[in-house]
């Protein structure tokens, strides 16, 4: 596949419009809030129909160049989420999917009020019903094996709990809005194929690049600030170790996996379906498999294959 990763140093307004219409799949970004973050060499104030006016400018671009069956991802605050729905559906036409809650432990602490705990992402489509999305790509496993249940796996559903960025995070950018790169995987993979081009006009430190890379499609990043596009590179020519973040669902081991020939075919295919990306977590992932099912696995003789699948996936550092 000629994959291309481009990271564009600009302004989003000036390169935008030199995209060709209906060339990108995916568009999957993380713009300014608009709430006094310092970028570097730009700060995100402009008064409030001035932010409403940059947006409308920036999302009618984003809808030139998506495809027909294209779809986009925009992360926004509270504030003006409410705009951009009304944007994206009022002005441009699209058609609402989701509003994604992405769930995170820890974040501002607040004296008076509560202290917030969530970020807000809006899927639209251009079209009602023809658009990509890859259910399979983005399942998450069972918590019960039945013979009636899709094994696998179930739709993750639209609140998603991933960590903060901490700054302990061995992935850290100096960047001050960094997301994980599990949502980003989990977008991407479900609405685009191998092949298509994801495009983020805020690019920032290279989340969207970076998850285009180890899952084989084209991305084109955008921003102003040279310093980040610079990141970008680096961060994209560093050895991969796996994704930064995870669900903690996708390591989970179904209950009830009496049977030893589906249990055997189940584990091997959880590690494909769900960890593909997330060699980490295999460890404690087969770890769990032998503590519910240790005197099993000894019965049917598969201890053996186990310990020998986790040497594989998980060698001694």
């Amino acid at each position: 596949m000629d994959q291309k990763l481009v990271a564009l140093c600009g302004d989003a307004l000036e390169e935008l419009p030199k995209i060709p219409d209906k060339s990108v799949r995916l568009v999957v970004t993380d713009p300014p809030y608009n709430l006094n973050k310092d970028y570097g060499n730009n700060l995100d104030r402009l008064e409030f129909t001035e932010y409403l006016d940059f947006s409308r400018k920036w999302l009618r671009e984003a809808y030139r160049v998506l495809t027909d069956d294209g779809t986009i991802y925009v992360f926004m605050g509270v504030k003006y989420i409410s705009y951009i729905y009304t944007i994206l559906e009022q002005e441009l036409g699209m058609y609402f999917n989701s509003w994604i809650t992405w769930y995170y432990t820890q974040g501002i602490g607040k004296t008076k009020g509560f202290s917030p705990r969530h970020d807000d992402i809006l899927m639209f489509t251009k079209h009602p019903k023809k658009f990509v999305f890859n259910l399979d790509d983005v399942r998450i496993p069972q918590k019960f094996y039945r013979s009636v249940n899709n094994m696998r796996g179930a739709n993750p559903g639209n609140v998603w709990e991933f960590s903060h960025m901490h700054y302990c995070n061995k992935n850290r950018q100096k960047h001050p809005t960094q997301k994980p790169e599990g949502l980003y995987e989990r977008m991407i993979l479900s609405s685009s194929n191998e092949g298509d081009t994801v495009l983020d006009p805020f690019v920032g430190s290279g989340t969207m690049l970076r998850v285009c890379q180890q899952t084989n499609r084209s991305g084109i990043g955008i921003d102003i600030n040279p310093e980040y596009i610079q990141m970008v590179h680096e961060r994209l020519a560093a050895p991969f170790t796996g994704f930064d973040s995870i669900d903690e669902r996708m390591k989970r081991v179904p209950n009830d996996l009496n049977d030893s020939a589906i249990r055997l075919e189940y584990i091997q295919n959880h590690i494909k379906w769900f960890l593909h990306h997330h060699p980490d977590a295999i460890g404690n992932f087969v770890e769990e498999v032998k503590s519910k099912y240790g005197d099993k696995l000894f019965e049917s003789g598969q201890y053996a294959f186990i310990e020998q699948m986790k040497a594989e996936h998980c060698p001694e550092k």
